[in-house]
């Protein structure tokens, strides 16, 4: 897992359902704390760099610090089996952009169950917004369960579709144990508020070191259908997340093991003259 440590930034990622918001939630962020911290972005799309142009175009950051991660597969593969892309994106910001204070990595848009490894991140925040259903927050799953952070988002919404929000919190409450969970709108004050003063605590305590990055669980099985109209089932098991740790640092290994392998392959040989 990332040590929690101030030799680094902070990093949150921010995951949740296709067009829950993540991108705004992470300019809001950026808006309300670019002016007292230092922030790097990272998103995730399959093909394109959509939500970093997204995130540029609003102004937030310089925008030199907004990159983009095409994962080119499943969304979730990136932010959880093979987390290396995004290791070598948030160690280039820190490097280049140093010293950062926090790097938000925003997943590429997936389904309830989608997480980030503690590999890659210290935090994550899990979104929903109340377009999606009032109901949303009881189906559960280890986002909505188990995120550092539950937010509902689009609050301003919520007499269009039906909601109601107040009961969409507590169902929320409920189905995380008590963990966080903040009901947010851009145009409310007081939840940008919580929100920025949410983020503040976690650096503090990444940098104090009494924050522990916790892993919320994997993602259910889920299919994924092909071209020929075939596919195959996905499966996120424990074997994955040690696929995706032995990763975390592996461009520092690379020549010293190839040169291992090099001499042990040499000392082969002169054992068999």
């Amino acid at each position: 897992m990332p040590e929690s440590t101030a030799s680094r930034a902070l990093r949150l990622g921010v995951a949740g359902p296709v067009g829950t918001g993540k991108s705004s939630l992470i300019a809001t962020i950026c808006r309300v704390l670019a002016d007292e911290i230092r922030i790097g972005v990272i998103t995730n799309d399959i093909y394109t760099d959509e939500d970093a142009r997204f995130l540029r175009s609003a102004g937030v950051l310089d925008p030199e610090r907004i990159v983009a991660v095409e994962t080119g597969a499943c969304p979730h593969t990136a932010i959880r089996d093979d987390v290396t892309a995004n290791l070598f994106a948030a160690e280039d910001l820190e490097r280049a952009f140093a010293p950062l204070d926090m790097v938000v990595i925003e997943s590429g848009g997936d389904n309830l169950t989608a997480t980030f490894s503690p590999a890659l991140v210290d935090a994550q925040i899990f979104v929903l917004d109340v377009a999606g259903g009032g109901d949303v927050a009881r189906k559960g799953g280890p986002g909505i369960g188990r995120a550092d952070l539950l937010v509902v988002n689009k609050t301003d919404l919520a007499p269009y579709v039906g909601v109601d929000v107040p009961q969409m919190v507590v169902d929320a409450t409920s189905a995380r144990e008590g963990r966080p969970v903040l009901a947010l709108s851009r145009t409310d004050a007081a939840s940008v508020a919580a929100l920025r003063a949410w983020v503040l605590s976690m650096i503090a305590a990444h940098r104090s070191g009494s924050h522990v990055p916790q892993d919320p669980g994997p993602m259910a099985p889920h299919f994924h259908a092909d071209e020929d109209g075939g596919g195959y089932l996905h499966t996120h098991d424990e074997d994955a997340h040690a696929h995706a740790h032995e990763h975390e640092h592996a461009h520092e290994h690379e020549h010293a093991e190839a040169h291992s392998h090099a001499e042990a392959h040499s000392h082969a040989g002169h054992g068999h003259p």
